[in-house]
């Protein structure tokens, strides 16, 4: 059974790490390689790095940052920017990457997701929907929240499970930097229509939210960025991770909650 993970989420932008809020104001916050490597030290389960110009401006990925990003990272690493071919998806599995992120490129081609799938199998496939809430619809988004698709989020999420994605990343827009929550009300939508291990971004600005993320949907993957690079009320720029005491710890109490709550509605 997929345990439940904790995830840093690095973007990247003009080959530096940055941070936005609200997919706007980007913020230089450092060196991705120097991050990777701190994270390495602190043992974290899993990297995300997007490459958030790559899409947007419909450029190549940058194949000498991943295979750099790929030889210095000792857990599994998530790429995404810039991916629009099953062969580009090819040459980023075979440079060392656990897994590649789609997600302007699966709503032009849903196609991609199937033959790509087929090719590097699907446990190396991820669908990221970006989303933004427009009344009482979660609408998809691509190319950094500026290009509306029309498509709903949870229709889509199906559409991406089915076309043979391994995993889906939720990431919600209206959250992403303002380090004040989860968009839960979305995630549930998406965990209640969907199969595949989910992963949620935007909005972690405290362990209590991705404690709080776990004990309502247990095994999923809780990723964050601010989270992991400020602290303090200034953001003050600071490379962070819960130790393996803290994160047992953590998922334990989760878990134990969530049970404790199913036994409770029983």
């Amino acid at each position: 059974m997929l345990r439940p993970r904790i995830i840093p989420c690095l973007l990247v932008k003009g080959g530096g790490l940055v941070k936005t809020v609200k997919f706007e104001a980007p913020k230089y916050v450092g060196d991705p390689i120097n991050a990777v490597r701190i994270f390495n030290e602190k043992q974290v389960d899993e990297l995300m790095v997007i490459d958030i110009d790559a899409s947007a401006l419909k450029k190549e990925p940058n194949y000498a940052m991943i295979t750099t990003l790929a030889s210095e990272c000792r857990m599994p690493l998530c790429y995404g920017g810039g991916v629009r071919t099953a062969e580009q998806i090819q040459r980023i599995v075979a440079s060392g990457v656990e897994k590649v992120a789609i997600s302007a490129a699966a709503v032009e081609s849903l196609a991609l997701v199937s033959e790509a799938a087929e090719q590097v199998g699907r446990q190396s496939i991820v669908g990221v929907i970006d989303v933004r809430k427009k009344g009482s619809r979660y609408e998809v988004f691509t190319h950094n929240g500026k290009k509306a698709t029309g498509l709903e989020a949870v229709a889509w999420a199906k559409q991406l499970e089915r076309a043979g994605v391994g995993e889906i990343v939720i990431n919600s827009i209206d959250q992403d930097g303002t380090m004040l929550g989860y968009d839960l009300e979305l995630v549930g939508l998406v965990r209640a229509a969907t199969t595949r291990p989910l992963t949620v971004i935007g909005g972690a600005g405290t362990l209590a939210h991705v404690q709080e993320l776990m004990t309502k949907f247990g095994s999923i993957g809780s990723a964050a960025g601010s989270l992991f690079v400020f602290k303090g009320k200034f953001r003050a720029v600071l490379i962070s991770y819960p130790s393996h005491t803290e994160k047992d710890a953590l998922i334990a109490a989760a878990l134990k909650s969530r049970d404790a709550n199913a036994g409770t509605q029983v």
